[in-house]
């Protein structure tokens, strides 16, 4: 064998009691499994001593905005660094494929509070097929950091066939979406991501979603919203959700599963009560949360979505003209805008974490409402200039959440584990850097809120179902080596809200394909990650 880990608390993903065991690994792969007491040690060119380490399979992100991060980044620590072997991109709707130029230079310009401008990275691909390849020989051949899979991203779509435009799709036009969707499939997506409080994808009617869904189905994938709201409505959202996957027949992941602002607080149970139902009936859901309360976005989707029709040139033309100006302050407000989930908005909760113009760093680490009292303003008058000078790049963190809703969330037994992590901005969100270790560190350590067997497996083989893998998400003999060592003594995030880049600490050893990505606590030179491609077929 290549190399054995003696001595391991094996936490299998199966949710099972953890057991010690020696693991071989030949070939990228698991070779050998051997208990104590069940014969002679195995032996290997390297062993590596875990000393009652807990071993797992590796974790996966189930939603991650690493897109652009994984073709620039050749380390990727924020990821690699948790244990992360695998992610999910094409989140929300919004990512770079399939495209072509106009809509390229669209996307790239809306999400630039995501994933940066992208003026570093050479676009040299307009398909999904075509961006998964690139993944595959990025960086010289080698691949990249951690694997990657990847979700269509329906707002994208809808911005390629329709436009900006907020009306139904013609008949043409939902078949060329339908063509795209298909494709993507084929080429090897595992699902369809959508961001319904996003434009252009919003402006999706339940039919046109459920008419993708379709597709989606026939190819074997699931779709993952980012439903209409997760405030004022966000129980209806919700059950729009599960109505419309269970129409269409496909699978429904849903995306950051949370029950945020002052009307839900508390209202977890009646999320899980709707899932339960659902799942009892025979619905196929899963679902994704990270361990915070804040959320993460750009400050650009707190806007009503007519105000963003026509794309970012048409948003910037509006917020230029006073009187449409002082219309968009009336909705976000007194309203309470769709951007903002319907509820009107509170600009002492938003935190500036990220902008795109660094003259513009003095806002960052500030709430909208702090830096309009020190301006001598009304707060919206700052979010306006900030939106303007930072040309729609600006990001923030929404404290909106509320921590029993996060605990009873996270005990479901469809729930898997999500980081929603942005990594750009000078001060992003910590779960971007720590949401696996904040799991395994401070609600199963510390708060005892799940078993370290039932977390790992909440971490590694849910997800690994929902995305059919057939040989990850367990450690099992024949299994591919993508596996975490990890102390669950001392397991914890590092990152924090004032210091959120920080590394985690407790997670010594990170293997892909029987490489080590992170070894003795640091980030190897080893590009193990390639692109995790879906079935991709119609069935039969």
């Amino acid at each position: 064998m290549d190399l054995v880990i003696r001595d391991a608390q094996v936490v299998d993903g199966t949710g099972t009691p953890s057991y010690r065991a020696d693991v071989g690994v030949t070939d990228g792969r698991i070779s050998e499994i051997r208990g104590e007491g069940d014969g002679p040690r195995p032996t290997a060119a390297r062993v590596v001593e875990a000393d009652g380490l807990a071993l797992s399979p590796g974790f996966i992100d189930m939603h991650a905005h690493s897109d652009l991060a994984l073709l620039r980044d050749p380390e990727h620590s924020a990821k690699a660094a948790q244990g992360v072997t695998l992610e999910v991109l094409g989140q929300d709707g919004l990512s770079y494929a399939p495209a072509d130029d106009r809509t390229l230079a669209e996307v790239r310009r809306s999400i630039a509070g995501w994933n940066g401008d992208g003026s570093d990275i050479d676009f040299d691909w307009r398909t999904v097929g075509g961006y998964l390849d690139r993944l595959d020989r990025n960086f010289g051949g080698q691949g990249i950091a951690v694997n990657a899979a990847y979700l269509i991203p329906q707002g994208t779509v809808r911005m390629l066939a329709v436009g900006w435009d907020d009306r139904p799709a013609t008949d043409a036009e939902l078949a060329h979406m339908r063509e795209l969707v298909a494709q993507g499939m084929t080429e090897g997506a595992v699902g369809m991501s959508s961001g319904l409080t996003y434009t252009p994808g919003m402006y999706a009617k339940d039919a046109e979603l459920t008419e993708l869904c379709r597709v989606v189905a026939a190819h074997g994938g699931y779709y993952c919203p980012h439903h209409r709201s997760y405030g004022a409505g966000a129980l209806q959202a919700y059950e729009e959700m599960v109505r419309l996957t269970r129409d269409a027949g496909c699978a429904l992941h849903l995306a950051h599963a949370t029950m945020n602002f002052g009307v839900n607080e508390g209202r977890a149970p009646d999320l899980l009560a709707l899932l339960d139902d659902a799942l009892a009936g025979g619905a196929d859901i899963s679902l994704d949360t990270y361990p915070y309360t804040p959320g993460c976005t750009t400050l650009v989707a707190m806007l009503p979505s007519w105000a963003s029709e026509g794309g970012p040139e048409s948003v910037m033309t509006r917020l230029a003209d006073d009187e449409t100006a002082e219309r968009i302050r009336h909705h976000m407000e007194a309203v309470g805008s769709d951007g903002c989930h319907g509820v009107p908005i509170e600009w002492d909760t938003i935190e500036i974490s990220g902008v795109g113009d660094p003259d513009l760093s003095a806002y960052v680490g500030r709430t909208v409402a702090e830096s309009a009292r020190l301006r001598g303003e009304e707060p919206w008058v700052t979010a306006r200039r900030l939106l303007v000078e930072d040309r729609l790049g600006t990001t923030i963190l929404q404290h909106v959440g509320h921590e029993e809703n996060v605990r009873q969330i996270m005990r479901h037994r469809v729930h898997t584990g999500g980081s929603d992590g942005i990594l750009q901005g000078d001060k992003p969100h910590p779960r971007a850097y720590g949401t696996f270790p904040q799991y395994l560190g401070r609600y199963v350590r510390e708060l005892g809120i799940l078993s370290l067997e039932e977390c790992v497996a909440h971490l590694t083989s849910r997800p690994a179902g929902r995305l059919r893998l057939p040989d990850r998400g367990y450690v099992r003999e024949g299994y591919r080596a993508d596996l975490v060592l990890f102390d669950p003594a001392t397991v914890a995030a590092g990152s924090t809200f004032e210091k959120p880049r920080t590394l985690p600490v407790g997670v010594p050893h990170v293997l892909i394909d029987g490489r080590f990505v992170v070894e003795d606590g640091k980030r190897t030179s080893v590009l193990a990650g390639r692109a995790v491609r879906g079935g991709g077929r119609p069935a039969v």
